[in-house]
């Protein structure tokens, strides 16, 4: 059954304060002062009184739910705005793109340089072994040494992009959250005052009060029926002819001041 939210519990914490009532009925067994859970009072219809009362048990904890609320508005407000100020990374796109290419430059250069300078110097070496070796073959390996050196120089340059890249970005990186931040603990607190003030004097208290008393039911008055009676003598079925009217005989009554007397049959 849905129960009215309470008005100082904002929506988006009604399941929180359900997990507290929750947690506390689930080891109310533990608790001495509410050891009578299940016999008294049923997990059930305690959770029910408590759900009917949260406006009651969250104002317990009203200054710590104050906080946590305020805490959460201003770090929502900062996200916000660390979010409107992503908008500013198109601005710097052109820089960013110039220094994607040098990058690539400085990555390629000495792949390409070492390339040629080994092509340079093979086909060099193996002309300088032909009898007679060619002219040019001294010219070859000259380039492939030349590259070679250009190749090297664009690996010493590579390496120190690269970190100067990682001391930069270190140094501007947004480190996440600690899970034990201002928000947590301010979460923390309310639900601990909620449970110490709020839930567990709600569940005593309702285990303390009496039953109400049931009030005994008046049992219907005995109607005595009304039977003429005259005599223990009388007819019946067994002894005689039926009849449609039993007839009664009385007795005679003897008394110390009156004589006999005989009753006629009513």
């Amino acid at each position: 059954m849905h129960m009215n939210v309470a008005p100082h519990l904002l929506t988006e914490d009604r399941a929180e304060f359900e997990r507290v009532l929750d947690d506390a009925l689930r080891t109310a067994h533990d608790r001495p002062d509410l050891a009578e859970v299940g016999t008294r009072l049923t997990t059930v219809q305690l959770r029910a009184m408590a759900l009917n009362a949260t406006a009651l048990i969250t104002t317990a904890a009203a200054v710590e739910y104050d906080h946590f609320v305020k805490v959460r508005e201003q770090v929502r407000s900062a996200s916000s705005a660390m979010a409107s100020g992503a908008g500013e990374v198109p601005v710097e796109a052109g820089a960013a793109a110039g220094a994607g290419v040098v990058a690539v430059v400085t990555v390629l250069a000495p792949i390409l340089a070492g390339t040629a300078a080994v092509i340079f110097l093979l086909v060099g070496a193996v002309l300088k072994m032909l009898d007679p070796a060619p002219s040019f073959a001294d010219t070859l390996l000259t380039a492939g040494l030349f590259f070679g050196a250009v190749g090297a120089a664009g690996l010493l340059c590579a390496a120190a992009g690269l970190l100067v890249t990682a001391l930069r970005n270190s140094a501007t990186e947004v480190h996440a959250p600690h899970p034990d931040d201002e928000l947590s603990r301010a979460r923390a607190a309310w639900c601990q005052a909620l449970l110490e003030r709020g839930v567990l004097p709600f569940l005593r208290d309702a285990l303390a009060t009496p039953p109400p008393r049931e009030q005994p039911t008046q049992p219907p008055a005995r109607r005595i029926p009304k039977v003429g009676y005259s005599g223990p003598d009388f007819s019946s079925p067994s002894e005689g002819e039926p009849s449609s009217r039993p007839t009664y005989t009385s007795p005679d009554f003897t008394s110390p001041d009156f004589g006999p007397s005989e009753h006629r049959a009513e």
